[in-house]
């Protein structure tokens, strides 16, 4: 059996060399839809790759964000909840000694106030932020300290400021006058004890430790729990025990939370980009369907001119399969040849395409090259040979040998 198709396919490329011009012309089709989809598919390929890498640096995929749900809905209308679990530093401490996978976490508590100079009791409006974490990671300290463990734990009254804050208490003094100074907020004095860097914000921001804000502001504005795991890999575990902490824990377990991690963006892009290139490959797969009907009018010519010769080998003791063989393997044969062809195309198409892309956009994009890519080509080639090419084949194998040897 083996060798009958290899004897086959040996015919076929012989068939292919004999009437090459010809058969070159009749997969033009086949050439131009197979560069399209490839020069389309490694060009949404390289999109995606881009997209996740953008993904990636503008959000941690290790964070896991936990925060109170303090609503319901009531015939399709959100409203807020009478009562609700949310989260102070005890349990959310308890939280993370619950968790089997090493993680850095805090809470993060903020809403606007007002706080008062104790020297002038000038009124100033800010950002309050109530955090269990020394500094803030997305704050960078560039005078004095942040907070220590302890000061968190015994509810110290400190705090430490943004440039805009000190700017706004000392006016055109150095920013460093400010460190030692007193607010008031709350009706509570709290020392500055060091300023961050505020990238240009526009508000003033005092940060102080969460153990300070009452459980009456914490229930009114619920602070929201970050985690992040050690590895990406660790994430659905982790998920996993928090709401399973939950549950356990709360009166109401997971109605009262929302648990969230950053993966679900990736995969809400990567989905976006399987749709793009379902759509775009069911465009370009016309052309292709052009051209395995140019593959089938090779074959029927073919048969047309080899009429006497199938004729021949059937009086000789060919079998019908024999015949079927033959033709299926040229029908294959000649759909990868052109596949291949359109393969080469369209990624030297795709090459020449980036330069103008960085040109038009200054974004750095790339091309990428997956074997799905291939893989799809490779299915594309041996799908067009057997659909187009067995009706040409079973033809073939239909003719009476003598009456294919009169014809002549």
């Amino acid at each position: 059996m083996l060798k009958n198709i290899l004897f086959a396919f040996a015919t076929a490329l012989e068939n292919i060399r004999t009437r090459f011009f010809h058969t070159v012309l009749s997969i033009l089709g086949i050439v131009i839809g197979v560069a399209a989809l490839v020069a389309i598919l490694s060009l949404i390929d390289g999109m995606e790759q881009y997209a996740q890498e953008q993904i990636t640096k503008t959000t941690d995929l290790k964070a896991i964000l936990v925060h109170t749900n303090s609503y319901k809905t009531v015939n399709e209308v959100r409203v807020l909840k009478s009562d609700y679990a949310y989260f102070t530093n005890p349990s959310f401490q308890k939280l993370r000694s619950s968790l089997t996978k090493p993680v850095k976490g805090y809470l993060y508590w903020r809403q606007n106030g007002e706080v008062t100079t104790k020297i002038d009791h000038r009124t100033l409006g800010t950002l309050i932020t109530g955090t269990s974490f020394p500094i803030h990671p997305d704050l960078t300290l560039i005078q004095g300290r942040a907070f220590t463990e302890a000061e968190i734990q015994t509810r110290q009254p400190v705090a430490f400021i943004n440039q805009r804050l000190a700017k706004q208490l000392v006016g055109s003094q150095p920013e460093k006058l400010a460190i030692g100074r007193q607010v008031i907020y709350k009706d509570k004095p709290l020392t500055i004890i060091g300023i961050a860097a505020d990238k240009d914000a526009k508000a003033g921001q005092l940060l102080i430790p969460i153990t300070l804000v009452s459980d009456s502001a914490l229930k009114a504005t619920p602070p929201m729990a970050v985690l992040e795991a050690r590895q990406v890999e660790d994430v659905p575990v982790l998920k996993t025990q928090i709401e399973n902490w939950l549950k356990a824990n709360v009166k109401n377990g997971l109605d009262d939370f929302v648990v969230v991690t950053n993966e679900f963006r990736v995969g809400q892009a990567a989905k976006g980009f399987l749709l793009f290139r379902l759509v775009m490959g069911a465009i370009v797969g016309i052309s292709v369907i052009v051209g395995g009907i140019g593959v089938m009018n090779v074959l029927l010519i073919s048969v047309t001119e080899r009429t006497v010769e199938i004729g021949v080998r059937k009086a000789l003791g060919a079998k019908k399969r024999d015949i079927l063989w033959q033709f299926l393997s040229e029908s294959i044969t000649i759909s990868t040849f052109g596949s291949l062809m359109g393969l080469g195309l369209g990624i030297l198409s795709s090459m020449a395409f980036i330069p103008i892309i960085k040109a038009l956009v200054d974004v750095p994009f790339q091309v990428a090259y997956t074997w799905n890519t291939f893989m799809v080509i490779m299915v594309i080639a041996m799908l067009i040979g057997i659909i187009f090419g067995t009706y040409p084949a079973m033809r073939a194998a239909r003719l009476n040998p003598v009456d294919a040897i009169r014809r002549e």
